[in-house]
């Protein structure tokens, strides 16, 4: 490798578009070959994008087996993640792979457990943890300002069934189960999209705790899944670890309830206010005084998820530098998603 860590993109939605756009102005990575099944979409990455034809694929095995590529960004439908996980593992590749990686523990294990594994790259795309904001957050309860932490609340939800109306009244949108987040077989529903962030924010903290073994959860059904047909569109949960922590979690498709993560210690507490957001973000500090931080972030988020994974992989890493998802972390969100979508305490 030369410095330029050489990206190839397969699943050409709207998150691989964000993510393409991204690689401007970086200077160890360079996206060099995509690949899609749909040729309109194939085309107009093509031109925008400034991608060379021979590196247009319209099967996915094709750019996995293009030698030049060296890691490649899996933007598919969640239910095909496991699959080209696996191909892209077998044919010597490191993987970024969009959340959550897999949408059930016994393919995670499976996958987890290959032996080429041990020798390349895998990722998740939680690109919010490489957010200024969360590495500042990091810093405030690594410097102790509010004291041990006892526990934390973090939630997801925005209206993605109804929209507001003039005078209170409430208009359905469409149910479209053609739409992958409401597609059960293409992986959907609010558990494993909302929710994976809230898990996965909740690992981070977690591991921040020392001593902390973050494989010793317990998980409790807050409420009862609110079902739309077999879709979930509104769940809570508790999970406690090592009986040292405890994080409440809500994602929900039903209610505008936010993006708030409150993470309370001993003696205060930290407020996010966008704990998801790709822009500046504001932290809300109540310890020994009470402090605002407003955190500018000048970059896409994801730029900074691609800058870190291609710095990791420069630097012969095969598990994300800290706070990056590690494959351990990406085995246990697995279980603790799998658990909460079929209600297993």
């Amino acid at each position: 490798m030369n410095g330029i860590i050489k990206w190839g993109i397969i699943g050409l939605g709207n998150i691989a578009h964000k993510f393409a756009k991204s690689f401007y102005n970086i200077k160890n990575a360079k996206l060099i070959a995509i690949a899609s099944k749909t040729q309109n979409k194939l085309l107009k990455f093509k031109d925008e994008f400034n991608i060379n034809s021979n590196n247009c694929y319209d099967e996915y095995e094709k750019l996995l087996k293009n030698n030049e590529v060296d890691i490649i960004y899996i933007a598919l439908p969640n239910n095909l993640h496991c699959e080209w996980i696996y191909r892209s593992i077998e044919l010597n590749k490191h993987i970024l792979v969009e959340k959550p990686a897999f949408i059930n523990f016994k393919d995670a294990q499976k996958t987890l457990s290959h032996h080429n594994l041990n020798n390349f790259f895998l990722g998740e795309g939680f690109m919010f943890r490489y957010h200024p904001q969360i590495l500042k957050t990091i810093e405030l309860i690594k410097s102790n300002e509010i004291g041990n932490i006892i526990s934390m609340e973090t939630v997801f939800g925005k209206n993605l069934i109804t929209k507001k109306k003039f005078f209170g009244f409430f208009k359905s949108q469409k149910f479209d189960t053609n739409k992958r987040i409401f597609n059960k077989s293409l992986g959907g529903g609010v558990i494993l999209d909302h929710g994976s962030y809230t898990v996965s924010m909740s690992l981070l903290i977690a591991s921040l705790i020392e001593g902390m073994d973050i494989k010793n959860f317990k998980l409790s059904i807050d409420n009862k899944k609110h079902m739309i047909e077999d879709i979930d569109v509104e769940s809570s949960i508790e999970l406690s670890f090592d009986n040292k922590f405890k994080s409440k979690m809500t994602a929900s498709f039903l209610n505008d309830i936010g993006n708030q993560t409150i993470i309370n210690g001993k003696n205060g507490k930290i407020i996010i206010s966008n704990t998801w957001n790709s822009d500046g973000g504001e932290i809300y500090l109540e310890g020994k005084e009470k402090k605002l931080f407003k955190v500018e972030n000048k970059k896409s988020i994801y730029s900074l998820e691609i800058e870190r994974i291609s710095d990791d992989i420069l630097n012969n890493r095969i598990e994300a530098s800290y706070p990056g998802t590690k494959k351990n972390e990406i085995l246990i969100s697995c279980q603790i998603l799998d658990k909460w979508l079929n209600g297993q305490e």
